[in-house]
């Protein structure tokens, strides 16, 4: 279970993503609304997707914040990226987000960017393997940000320390550093120098 979070501590931003106008048919004709898609995050590691429709857009923009706190999630962050690359799915919508390196920025479009931004990640790629639909973007966004799992996560699921998760292939990469390093040590040839040249002249 989810433990919910309290909107009214954090200090919200909100942005629209996308506004549509949608039609029901009723025996009487057709009732117009507005359906409006925002995205809520307090550039902290809390970010939130909503949807509300009326027959005005502010009315919809009202529903669509009051919403988006109440799915309020927290984005666990190494640094100012991700710890690990995530496939998130919403309906047709698929986003692949990968880490970023320090300086690599948000590499994102549409929707996605906004989530990411409102999130508080600084450092991340992501990719629109799916639908272009803006709010199916967001969702599998938010979808992908919730399925991330830090060290500390996943040590306390699988009742491994921390060494015992990395320790394997980090001893591997050492080992194979090293094997590498003393190799080019054999073949390294020595140095001649005038001192050695002359001795060998002698001989």
């Amino acid at each position: 279970m989810l433990k919910t979070i309290d909107a009214s501590k954090l200090e919200l931003k909100e942005s629209i993503v996308n506004i549509r106008r949608v039609a029901k048919t009723v025996k009487g004709g057709r009732n117009m609304r507005f359906s409006v898609t925002v995205v809520v995050g307090d550039g902290e590691g809390h970010v939130g997707v909503g949807l509300g429709k009326a027959r005005e857009i502010p009315e919809g923009v009202r529903k669509a914040i009051e919403d988006a706190k109440k799915k309020l999630i927290f984005v666990p962050m190494v640094g100012t990226t991700i710890p690990h690359k995530n496939l998130g799915v919403f309906g047709a919508g698929r986003v692949l987000l990968m880490p970023g390196s320090p300086g690599t920025g948000v590499i994102a479009g549409s929707s996605v960017r906004t989530v990411l931004e409102l999130a508080g990640i600084k450092d991340i790629r992501a990719k629109s393997i799916g639908s272009n639909n803006a709010g199916n973007m967001a969702y599998a966004t938010i979808e992908g940000l919730k399925g991330l799992k830090t060290l500390a996560e996943v040590s306390r699921l699988r009742g491994k320390t921390k060494e015992e998760i990395l320790g394997q292939s980090g001893m591997v990469e050492r080992l194979e550093k090293v094997g590498k390093d003393e190799e080019a040590e054999e073949v390294k040839e020595p140095e001649v120098t005038e001192e050695t040249a002359a001795k060998a002249e002698e001989e």
